[in-house]
């Protein structure tokens, strides 16, 4: 939250500098540390998926030719597809998910 909240720039005109400037919206699109906070935001959405099919919470889908592959999510850029057994608890279950995430 740091780097997103409390940014400072300047511009340089005509060779000199102007009093810095604190940005105001945070990470804009473009910017080089998007896809590393990016990242980070998934990687604990990952951690809490793994942990609720651990738990039983939530009953991926099991691919039929592959005993061992199971799936509870994919993820493509900034979309996620949750995958798993329909059923109220575990719509129940990821609704509680989000929420914490």
């Amino acid at each position: 939250m740091e780097c997103a909240t409390k940014a400072m720039t300047s511009i340089f005109i005509n060779g000199s500098s102007i009093d810095d400037f604190k940005m105001e919206r945070g990470l804009r699109q473009g910017d080089p540390l998007s896809p590393f906070l990016f990242l980070l935001a998934t990687k604990g959405l990952h951690v809490m998926m793994k942990a609720t099919v651990e738990a039983g919470l939530f009953t991926s889908y099991k691919v039929v030719d592959f005993a061992d592959v199971s799936l509870s999510r994919l993820q493509f850029a900034d979309d996620t597809l949750f995958i798993g057994e329909k059923s109220w608890a575990h719509v129940r279950t990821l609704k509680a998910g989000l929420i914490l995430f």
